[in-house]
């Protein structure tokens, strides 16, 4: 079993108002996580699962401001023109976000003021897999992994 070391190193001063979860190894578009988690951070919990509970209804776009090459304006973004509603991805990041929630609950604290101070996506291993072609040919089609960590702090 791998020993998953995370990026943000918690203080010792604040080990009992702060909380972490972590997606380890998820079949998502790293691109898309990326852009997911810069626009829930520094927001709360409530905040982020009601803007994932619109992305996977289509209501609210995510506005993608790194990945943006060939991707259409959005109606609803302000600030930012291009965006996409990354519904595998969203639906992903609400699951880390119950499990952070009951990472609270179980630390004994109020999940109501939980704000998410760090978020972020980073590249897992590659499954490579190949597709067989014509005239005894094959292409690669392989499958990016990501890791998603957050962390919160009762404000």
């Amino acid at each position: 079993m791998p020993n998953w070391k995370y990026a943000y190193k918690i203080p010792t001063d604040k080990e009992d108002i702060m909380v972490k979860a972590s997606l380890r190894e998820a079949s998502i578009s790293p691109k898309h996580a990326v852009e997911i988690s810069r626009e829930i951070k520094g927001l709360t919990i409530e905040e982020a699962r009601r803007l994932l509970e619109d992305v996977v209804n289509f209501k609210r776009p995510i506005a993608f401001k790194r990945y943006n090459k060939k991707v259409p304006h959005r109606r609803g973004l302000e600030g930012w023109p291009t965006g996409r509603y990354p519904v595998k991805a969203a639906q992903h990041f609400l699951k880390l976000l119950d499990n952070l929630e009951n990472n609270a609950e179980m630390k004994g604290l109020d999940t109501s003021r939980l704000k998410i101070i760090h978020c972020a996506a980073y590249k897992g291993r590659k499954i490579k897999k190949y597709v067989p072609r014509a005239f005894g040919r094959s292409s690669p089609f392989f499958d990016t992994l990501v890791h998603v960590e957050i962390v919160a702090e009762e404000v």
